[in-house]
This record gives structure tokens, C-alpha cells and sequence, in this order.
């Protein structure tokens, strides 16, 4: 780890993480090309003219910075002026170009397109294409090119605190708008120049048809299709809960487990090589060219490039045999990955699978050597059980920040699921060769559809063992930080035991509790008044320290839930409901008016109040106001949205601020 430390591409990567993580929150450059180049060409010329050994170091770690913040500005479609939305019109035409075929949604088809034409001239930028679902429409190819009548318009934000942040996780993949078509709206034209994406969708495909003449089962055949082709499209809700459920979600996605396992079997497989002269260098070259051969026939997603860079990487690395070597390739493929994608960085899968990885670089050996077992059998789970611990130590925080929840038996599902997962990867590849040649034994077929079978029954099992689930944790992101602290000098602390060590650990386990007591102390000091959205349904909270009441009209408390619980989990705070049983609330000494479909406010010595208007009550705002002077007008998601209009006009004219959850969501009035 020290070594590590003295590496400069590290220095270089953190640097360069620093500079993305500026221009992309801060924005700070909005300059013109001309100007990057004369400022890295500057850059450069001084780093040659300068000899001072430390001087240049610092000039490096600026220069990478800076590379940061140009490699976000170069990748933002929208700072071209050729940019789709620029030149797009009320009445233009466009043509798309579909990029990447994403999960349906109920009602719509959901494709990656790039927009190549407005009105005959060449753009560029990439929109979210949503389809009009029917009986008889059928999927679109990647390379498909469309012609639209396009209508763009921003993906919407979240209506709720703490809700998933579609509109921000879209613009982190360079997408800004999205377009909705029916599905007479548009006209097929056809392919454009193909591209390798295209033709390894096109094998996919293939090779799914060559699948379908056997009788594989839907969830048998959703997941050799997850595994083998990276296509998850096909995976019920209730099979991804499972694995979800299990802590084996990572099996479904092609990424860095199994292009991990697939280069422990080529190191294997081709191991005799290294007996040769030149072999290790013949054996790298042949074990990179496989994963890339794999990485083709997984699609070529985003998480199987990053996968197959990163681990070509580490198959150098394994070259010389060094852990140390291993770190510093690791390391250089993220530099490598972050200069021509920065926006991997913030791609949870690539955040999981680095820190993985690092976890079993520097931990597994540790943990594996905690306990000694003399039978051969149990010491080969047990080196198993050591990878999956070291992997979850990486990865646990992040894991809890994003998904809020801990598999207590992650370690059994992997004990048993990952020495299989390399024999059902390849026998998968296998498969797929027999049956695209037309060979494949049907016996065989049904054999490996049994494997699969048994392998969904039990993540099932354990997915029901809901005692040892912990759901709904809550970790803030301050929290994180402090926890990644912790681990990072608890590892060098194993490592080299030492005072010094001992007592870093020790000031990062202060540091990290300090943090906690710091969040609840503040969570205590905290009173707030939140209006919900919901449609068709009104949801008032109150909130008192670490508790809130939900005042609510709903017939059923599962409906609320999608709304109540991302807020208790990130705010870290028990909820109690109640049904609505008044019309007047207090908050901090501030009246609260409901006004419902009654339309009864006829309340003596009440001045100034916040007004909410529920259930589209038919009353004369304009009277109202004139009657109560309500500080604000709040209309939620129960009301009909013409109403809603009709009183947001009449609250201008009389100059009162309305605020609508429907647009501007949800409505937080704190101490």
C-alpha cells in the first residue's frame, strides 16, 4: 500500500478524478476549444523545460487536473455548436440512430439513440427514445436509423426528497433530453454504417435465436442470457429480487466477477505456456484476446468494456507475479478508462467493481490466513469464502449508501453460487457454440438448463430467509467517507503493524463516530413540514426530531410507501401514519389550512395561513385570498391538474407565491 502511494499514476488518477469531479458539479470552464489546446500545449511545453524533480511532479499533478476538467467539457455534447437541441425547430425533422436498447417500461419501449441529422444537418448528442408500446411492435436494432417529428423535453426530476434521481443518473450517461413517439410517428429507414456494437447486437441476437429451439425455461433462459450475453431485458421482477435479496445481483450483470473467473480458467487453461520461452508473453496476449472475444459476445455494454479493460490490465500485471504490480495495473486501467470516459466515475458498477477488486487485491490474502484448515475441501471454501469477504468488505459501504441494504447470507449464496458460476460460464460458451453450429445434444441443452434451475431455486431459498435480510439501512454520504477512512487504515494497519499504524485506525474510528454523533445530534435539532406528491392523494408530514407523523387520505398504506420510505431511509427516521381527521395544523407557530373538496374555510381570526388545496375543491380563490391572506397557496398531486392552472394564474394576478408538488415537488418548510 505504501508503495502504492509513491506511484504517480495514482497520484495522476486522483488528480484527474479531482478535475472531473469539478467541471462536472462546478462547471468552473466554459471556454472555447481553441483556448484548451493553447493551455495543454502550454502545460506541456513547461513540463519539458522544467528539470526540478518536485516542481515538475506538481506541475504534473495541475496538468492532470486540468485534463480532469477538459475530458468532462470534450465528452458534454451540449458544448458543441452543432448540438441537436441548437439547431432543432418546432416543425424540424430528425434522425435517429439507436445506440443501445434499453428495459421496457410498461407503456413504452426504451432505446439510447444518438440524434446524427436536425433538418439535413449533421448533429450530435444522444436523447432517451421512448416507443409507444403494442401488440405488434417489435423491438428496434442497434444501428436502426428512424426518422421523428421530434418534441424534446427534460426528464423530470424527482417530486420527493430522497427518491431515485432518474433525471441525474441519465444526464451522468450524456443524456439530457428525452423524446416520447407513438408508434405510427416515425419511419424506418433502414441501417446506418454499422458499427461494432451493431454487429455484436446482431450475434446476440443470433445467438438467442439458436437458444430458442430448445426447451430452456423463461427464468432458465433470462439468466443464460444475463450470465452469457449480458441482456437483462428478459429477467422478471421477481428473479432479480431474488438475487437481489441473496447479495448475488452481481451475478445478472456481465462484469468484473465474471471476467475475473474467466481469467483465473484462462490463467489455468493456458498455463502450460509459461514452460516455453516467450510464454508468459504468448499466454497474456491469448488471455486478453479471449476476454475481448467475450466481451463481444456480451454486447460490448459499458460494464463489459470497463470489465475486460480493467482485467486485460491486471492479466499484464499477473505477468510478473507481483501484488504490488497488480495495484499499480489496476489503477492504470482506471486512469486509462477515465480519460476517454469520465462518466464511468459516477457509474455504480464501476464504483463496485473497483473497489471490489481492490478489496480482494489487499485484504483477501489477510483474511484467508486468519484461520488455518487442515482439510483440503474446507480450505477451498473457506479461500472462497475469504474473496467474498474481501470483496464485501470493499464494497459493503457503498452498498449500503445505494441500496440500503445488507444480505446477512451473502456469504453462503457466494460460497455455493461463484465455484459453480466459472463451471456454468464456461460450459455456457459451450453451449453456445454447439447451438449456433446446430450440434448441441439436446440431453446437453437440458443439463445445463437443470444447473441453472437449481441455481435460481436456491437463491430463492435463500432470498426467503428474511431474518438474516437487514433492510431500510440508512448511511449518509458523510458516513461513507468515514467508513472507507476506517477500512483504508485498518488494511495498513494489518499489513504493517505498527504504533503509528494503531493509532491512525484509532483517529479514523474517533473521526467516523464523531461524524454519527454529529448527524443525530443534528437529526434531533430537526422540525419539519413536508407536502408530499402523490397522485391522487394527499400526504402531509410532520416531523419532530427523528420521528414523523404522515397525515394521509389513503385506503391502503402500501400505495405510500414508494413515497414514505426513501424519505425514512434518508433522512434515518422512524414514521408513524394517521389518517386526516382536521382541516388546521399548527407547525412552529404557522397555522396550516386545508381546503378539500368541501371547500369549507370559513375560519374565524385565522391570518396568514399556509393554504393547501386537496381534492379539486370548487371555491373562488380569488375570494379566498382576499378573505384569509394566506402566505402561500400549495396545491398537491390530488387535484386535477386544469384546477391546478386555473388557481396558479388567479395566485400571479394576486400576487400570493403558489407552488404546485406536481411540478416543483414536494414543499419542505423546516425550523
Amino acid at each position: 500500500m505504501r508503495k502504492l502511494l509513491r506511484f504517480l499514476p495514482f497520484h495522476f488518477a486522483v488528480c484527474l478524478i479531482l478535475g472531473i469531479y469539478t467541471q462536472l458539479f462546478l462547471e468552473i470552464w466554459q471556454f472555447n476549444f481553441a483556448i484548451f489546446l493553447w493551455i495543454h500545449g502550454l502545460f506541456l511545453l513547461i513540463l519539458g523545460l522544467v528539470h526540478h524533480k518536485k516542481i515538475r511532479t506538481f506541475l504534473a499533478f495541475g496538468y492532470f487536473f486540468f485534463v480532469g476538467i477538459s475530458t468532462v467539457f470534450i465528452q458534454d455534447d451540449t458544448n458543441y455548436s452543432n448540438y441537436f437541441l441548437s439547431l432543432s425547430k418546432e416543425n424540424s425533422w430528425a434522425v435517429l440512430k439507436v445506440d443501445k436498447v434499453l428495459k421496457s417500461s410498461s407503456f413504452h419501449h426504451k432505446y439510447q439513440v444518438k440524434v446524427i441529422e436536425v433538418d439535413q444537418q449533421k448533429t450530435r448528442g444522444i436523447v432517451l427514445l421512448n416507443i409507444e408500446k403494442d401488440s405488434f411492435s417489435k423491438y428496434l436494432k442497434v444501428d436502426e436509423l428512424i426518422l421523428v417529428k421530434p418534441a424534446f423535453s427534460e426528464v423530470n426530476a424527482p417530486l420527493n426528497p430522497h427518491q431515485f434521481d432518474y433525471q441525474k443518473y441519465l444526464k451522468n450517461q450524456g443524456i439530457h433530453q428525452q423524446l416520447f413517439v407513438g408508434k405510427s410517428d416515425f419511419l424506418h429507414l433502414g441501417f446506418g454504417s454499422r458499427t461494432l456494437k451493431g454487429w455484436a447486437d446482431e450475434f446476440r441476437e443470433f445467438v438467442q435465436f439458436s437458444l430458442n429451439a430448445y426447451n430452456f425455461q423463461t427464468n432458465e433462459k433470462a439468466v443464460i442470457n444475463a450470465l452469457l450475453l449480458g441482456e437483462r431485458k428478459e429477467i422478471s421482477k421477481e428473479l432479480l429480487t431474488d438475487y437481489s435479496n441473496a447479495g448475488a445481483i452481481h451475478i445478472l450483470a456481465v462484469s468484473g466477477l465474471h471476467v475475473g473467473i474467466i481469467l483465473l480458467l484462462l490463467l489455468k487453461l493456458f498455463g502450460f505456456l509459461t514452460y516455453f520461452k516467450n510464454g508468459k508473453t504468448v499466454q497474456t496476449l491469448l488471455i486478453v484476446l479471449v476476454l475481448w472475444m467475450f466481451a463481444f459476445i456480451a454486447g460490448l455494454s459499458a460494464s463489459v468494456v470497463r470489465a475486460v479493460t480493467m482485467f486485460s490490465f491486471l492479466a499484464i500485471g499477473q505477468q510478473f507475479g507481483s501484488k504490488r504490480v497488480i495495484l499499480f495495473s489496476l489503477f492504470s486501467s482506471l486512469f486509462i478508462l477515465l480519460i476517454f470516459k469520465p462518466l464511468f466515475l459516477f457509474d455504480v458498477g464501476f464504483q463496485l467493481s473497483y473497489l471490489a477488486v481492490l478489496g480482494i487485491i489487499t485484504i483477501q490474502q489477510k483474511v484467508y490466513h486468519f484461520v488455518q484448515f487442515n482439510s483440503k475441501i474446507i480450505d477451498f471454501f473457506w479461500q472462497i469464502t475469504s474473496v467474498s469477504i474481501a470483496a464485501q468488505i470493499g464494497v459493503l459501504p457503498l452498498s449500503l449508501y445505494y441500496f440500503h441494504q445488507f444480505p446477512g447470507l451473502f456469504f453462503l449464496s457466494n460460497m455455493v453460487i461463484i465455484p459453480v458460476l466459472g463451471f456454468v460460464l464456461m460450459m455456457g460458451i459451450l453451449i453456445i457454440f454447439l447451438s449456433i453450429c446446430k450440434i448441441l445434444p439436446s440431453f446437453l441443452a437440458d443439463s445445463y438448463g437443470f444447473i441453472i434451475s437449481i441455481m435460481n431455486g436456491f437463491v430463492n431459498w435463500i432470498s426467503n430467509q428474511e431474518a438474516f435480510l437487514l433492510k431500510d439501512i440508512s448511511l449518509s454520504f458523510s458516513v461513507l467517507l468515514a467508513s472507507y477512512g476506517v477500512i483504508f487504515f485498518g488494511v495498513r494497519f494489518l499489513q504493517h503493524q505498527t504504533t503509528k499504524k494503531a493509532l491512525l485506525v484509532l483517529g479514523s474510528v474517533i473521526v467516523f463516530q464523531s461524524v454519527i454523533l454529529f448527524e443525530k445530534f443534528e437529526k434531533h435539532q430537526t422540525k419539519e413540514f413536508v407536502v408530499f406528491h402523490k397522485t391522487k392523494h394527499t400526504l402531509l408530514g410532520f416531523r419532530n426530531s427523528n420521528k414523523i407523523e404522515i397525515l394521509h387520505n389513503s385506503d391502503s398504506l402500501q400505495q405510500l410507501h414508494s413515497v414514505t420510505n426513501s424519505y425514512k431511509i434518508g433522512e434515518n427516521i422512524t414514521t408513524s401514519f394517521k389518517i386526516i381527521d382536521a382541516a388546521i395544523f399548527q407547525f412552529q407557530g404557522q397555522n396550516i389550512l386545508l381546503i378539500d373538496s368541501l371547500g369549507i374555510y370559513q375560519i374565524q381570526n385565522l391570518k396568514n395561513p399556509i393554504v393547501i388545496l386537496r381534492n379539486s375543491p370548487k371555491i373562488n380563490v380569488e375570494r379566498m385570498i382576499l378573505k384569509i391572506q394566506p402566505s402561500i397557496l400549495i396545491a398537491d398531486g390530488s387535484n386535477f391538474k386544469s384546477y391546478v392552472d386555473r388557481w396558479k394564474k388567479t395566485s400571479e394576478k394576486m400576487k400570493i407565491p403558489f407552488y404546485y408538488t406536481g411540478e416543483l415537488g414536494a414543499y419542505r418548510l423546516k425550523n
